[in-house]
């Protein structure tokens, strides 16, 4: 059997660890808790979060003990990590809903019962009541404001000004491990590349402070091949949440990835063989499309349930041909609406009235199969009269509007 360390390497999830083989060696032979840090700056977790989870999953199916941490305290700050600009501060109350939220899209990856089962831990408990002077004495000794500076975390704030309060984060973070090896014997932080320096804080705290081993492991970063994140759709980001990306939105997403992306999503998406995952994407021609469209499949299966992953694919065959027009994606706008642009906003296909009559305009909007061209145009008559119609925007957009 496959060990841990195997199963994440083979199917590509490591990017960065330390102390690389005593870990290996420690995956095969013991069974241990390991975490991985979640900060509530919304109330979904988005598909940034979810190459993370997957890892826990496959850590979790070898026997390891996953620990999902909270940031309930370090969320009260932010990461800097990533940004150009300081993060919006959040009440008490926004965090702990927020938390609530992740909790309940974690459990359909995360066993939380049986003899390994994943705790949830929250570091608003030790860090919002934490004494500075003790924090300070306990762990801030330990680091070096130069060696800090050079992190990439915050170097990226320095031409904007880094505060003193984002300043404090990597020592939390840092804190957080040791805290979480004192009290459950917590040996592993594993999480996104662009945490490492963080990450790599907490490992060299405990091993200075304690003189015990302790390990990081960074995950890939879902690209495209232009290098930019994925997960960026035109409503924004592609969130678990139904109610924030629909499970046919979530679908489509993937149903339209790049075939070179296709086997790379498989890999760190599903829990799919990977003997079936080279089987499906060794062709470079039209048969990637369904390598796509079981990758939309398992991964919208995954994240919203079977029923809902069979309606998705369903609606998407009507869509795109295949299908019938009955399970296309339905929009209800309101009955008075009476401009193909007001239809489109209405229906979510564009985020405003100018944008929708640019796409008008551009040609690339059509009522029925017919193009619409005039970005003043009214519903044609036939389709204000049926009640309803089939919107085109561009090639992979198709929904029927309803009039109601």
């Amino acid at each position: 059997m496959k060990s841990a360390f195997d199963i994440l390497k083979e199917r590509g999830f490591i990017k960065q660890t330390v102390f690389e083989d005593d870990l290996k060696k420690l995956l095969e032979e013991e069974k241990v808790p390991f975490y991985v840090g979640f900060d509530p700056t919304a109330d979904s977790l988005h598909i940034g979060h979810y190459i993370p989870i997957m890892a826990m999953a496959h850590m979790q199916r070898a026997g390891h003990k996953p620990i999902a941490l909270f940031g309930g305290g370090t969320g009260m700050i932010g990461d800097p990590s990533g940004r150009s600009d300081l993060r919006q501060m959040m009440t008490k109350e926004t965090v702990a809903h927020n938390i609530a939220c992740f909790k309940k899209q974690m459990s359909r990856f995360i066993d939380f019962e049986g003899e390994n089962a994943a705790l949830m831990v929250d570091n608003g408990d030790w860090l919002l009541d934490l004494n500075y002077i003790d924090f300070l004495r306990d762990v801030g000794v330990y680091f070096s404001v130069n060696k800090m500076l050079t992190a990439e975390c915050y170097k990226s704030r320095m031409e904007k000004g880094l505060t003193f309060l984002e300043f404090n984060y990597m020592l939390m973070q840092a804190y957080d491990f040791l805290k979480l090896y004192r009290d459950y014997g917590c040996v592993l932080e594993m999480g996104g590349d662009d945490q490492w320096s963080n990450m790599l804080a907490g490992a060299d705290l405990i091993r200075r402070k304690l003189q015990k081993p302790a390990y990081a492991m960074t995950f890939t970063l879902l690209l495209t091949s232009e290098g930019k994140k994925m997960g960026k759709t035109a409503k924004g980001a592609l969130w678990l949440d139904e109610n924030k990306t629909t499970p046919y939105e979530f679908y489509q997403y993937f149903r339209n990835v790049e075939d070179v992306k296709v086997n790379e999503c498989m890999r760190l998406l599903t829990f799919m063989d990977m003997a079936e995952i080279e089987e499906l994407t060794k062709y470079n021609d039209e048969r990637m499309n369904a390598a796509k469209e079981r990758l939309a499949f398992e991964v919208t299966k995954l994240v919203h349930g079977e029923e809902k992953a069979l309606l998705a694919q369903k609606q998407a065959r009507a869509a795109f041909g295949g299908g019938s027009e009955a399970d296309m994606p339905k929009a209800e706008v309101p009955a008075e609406t009476k401009y193909v642009a007001d239809a489109m906003v209405a229906a979510g296909v564009a985020k405003s009235k100018g944008e929708a009559k640019r796409l008008i305009e551009g040609g690339g909007v059509s009522v029925d199969g017919d193009k619409i061209t005039d970005a003043f145009a009214a519903i044609p008559s036939k389709a204000a009269a049926a009640g309803e119609f089939v919107l085109h925007k561009g090639k992979k957009v198709h929904v029927k509007i309803v009039l109601k």
